[in-house]
């Protein structure tokens, strides 16, 4: 019975390994364009605001936010960086930002329309956008005024959970300003960009967020099926660690 236990483990194990390895590498590919409300992934929506400067606190960290325009966003994320990233060493220990939870990468308008994202490479390092194309056509194609690299401030919790959800091909929509920050007890300051013409350093949106909404969600099936077949590979695995040591050895003495 043990015999038949260990081999079931083995098994699943196997199989489950296998659709984790093939579904890491396809739960993230972007949708076509038609998966998209197009009317919905319009220009951003940029105002002056009323908003004075105001103070706020995270991780006993005290930064003081400038707002310069009421802002909102409707894109399709094609990347992330998450500032707890163990390759970040800038957010959290050199500049003890705790407010830039995240940034994302995205694009809307005739970028998603003609669907030329899903011919290009989007990948995101600890504060920039990097993007490529593989041939002169697709580069005539892709509108650099219609992606943005938004640095997400956010000190509610709600709105964090609701933003650590998304994930690549998800249709967001953000409200919030367009500010600058800093945190007076180290120094650290941190600007924005008012346009989406510029480029290279400090062309980013940096966006205190108000309110975050997924509009709608991609690859829900690959998903589920890739969470389902992670925790089945753990489980699958500890079961055969547990059976090596429950299982009778057989030898040969001589």
């Amino acid at each position: 019975m043990q015999s038949i236990v260990d081999k079931i483990f083995k098994s699943v194990f196997a199989i489950s390994l296998l659709a984790c390895i093939y579904l890491f590498f396809h739960k993230d590919e972007l949708p076509g364009a038609s998966f998209y409300d197009l009317e919905q992934l319009g220009e951003p929506v940029q105002k002056k605001t009323r908003q004075e400067s105001f103070s706020t606190r995270a991780n006993d960290q005290e930064y003081l936010i400038t707002p310069i325009y009421d802002y909102e966003l409707d894109g399709v994320v094609v990347s992330y960086h998450d500032a707890d990233d163990f390759t970040d060493i800038t957010h959290h220990r050199r500049w003890k930002d705790f407010l830039n939870l995240r940034d994302l990468c995205v694009v809307w308008g005739s970028n998603v329309a003609s669907g030329v994202y899903r011919d290009m490479e989007f990948h995101n390092g600890t504060w920039t956008c990097w993007y490529s194309w593989p041939n002169s056509e697709v580069r005539d194609r892709f509108d650099e005024t219609q992606l943005s690299n938004n640095h997400v401030l956010i000190d509610d919790e709600n709105i964090k959970r609701k933003l650590m959800q998304a994930e690549p091909g998800d249709h967001i929509r953000l409200k919030g300003m367009l500010v600058t920050y800093s945190n007076p007890g180290n120094g650290f300051y941190r600007g924005t960009s008012t346009t989406r013409t510029d480029t290279g350093n400090g062309a980013c949106e940096t966006i205190y967020v108000t309110g975050f909404e997924l509009v709608k969600k991609a690859n829900r099936a690959l998903r589920g099926v890739y969470s389902v077949a992670l925790w089945t590979t753990i489980i699958s695995f500890l079961g055969i660690v547990v059976m090596f040591f429950v299982m009778p050895f057989k030898g040969r003495y001589a």
